[in-house]
């Protein structure tokens, strides 16, 4: 690997791991990085959720004591993330690298666009929520988480958004919808990282060099939180994430 490729994933993940502590949306730093380096497009998908997966499972164990009172109430959630992150990083690899490559631009659109709708999305589910103290599952909203984890295992970029709404939508408060987000996004990446390692699509060496500039970034994150305007970093996310919207529609279907 060349010096500039060790740089530009250790300044991906540097940048990935400060915006994922500051206001989310690292994948649109980190994906592209990795892509940039030469690797096939599944196997850089499959090495940037790996290297999401820690951060995950600090998350949800952060949560337990939000978590814990719920008791059995979590299993068909955690059921359905299981089965869809399986299922969505399976898609991933059977689909093959043709296929993901053509999807690329339009996962990229789809997540900037959630990205940009989320706070007047959130605006709106907070007016018209009716809180309770365990809404129950139904087909239709299990059926809705199965389908969010699905795009999870297979792509991921803005899954926080929709796991965040549709908890909303049942009645769970906004700290417990929060964590339950927290926990099912867990499960979904330690399935999918399982199956991508199994596979044999993960790329190691570009994971730890991503990894090691992706924790420095999330500490320094950490410690900028209270400095800069969260109005400032979420137009940088978006700016970023409309520009490698654009860049991959020209490159896959205008570049020749």
């Amino acid at each position: 690997m060349e010096f500039t490729e060790i740089a530009l994933l250790i300044a991906a993940g540097f940048a990935a791991g400060g915006m994922n502590a500051l206001a989310g949306g690292g994948t649109f730093f980190s994906f592209p990085a990795l892509l940039a380096t030469g690797l096939p497009p599944v196997t850089a998908n499959a090495t940037n959720a790996v290297a999401l997966w820690p951060a995950s499972v600090a998350a949800a164990w952060a949560a337990r004591s939000t978590l814990r009172p719920l008791g059995k109430y979590l299993l068909p959630l955690l059921l359905a993330g299981f089965a869809g992150g399986l299922l969505g990083g399976l898609l991933l690899l059977l689909g093959g690298d043709e296929i993901f490559r053509g999807l690329i631009p339009w996962l990229l659109l789809a997540a900037t666009v959630l990205f940009a709708a989320s706070p007047s999305l959130s605006r709106a589910l907070a007016a018209r929520r009716k809180e309770a103290a365990q809404p129950p599952h139904s087909p239709l909203s299990l059926a809705a988480h199965g389908l969010v984890s699905v795009y999870g295992g297979y792509f991921g970029a803005g899954m926080g958004i929709l796991q965040l709404a549709a908890f909303s939508i049942e009645g769970h408060p906004l700290a417990r919808s929060n964590a339950l987000k927290n926990l099912i996004s867990a499960v979904i990446y330690s399935v999918a990282t399982a199956t991508f390692i199994v596979a044999g699509r993960v790329s190691w060496t570009e994971l730890l060099i991503l990894l090691s500039g992706a924790t420095l970034g999330g500490y320094a994150g950490g410690a900028l939180g209270q400095r800069l305007p969260p109005k400032f970093l979420r137009l940088l996310v978006l700016a970023v994430g409309a520009g490698m919207t654009v860049y991959y529609f020209w490159a896959t279907y205008f570049k020749h």
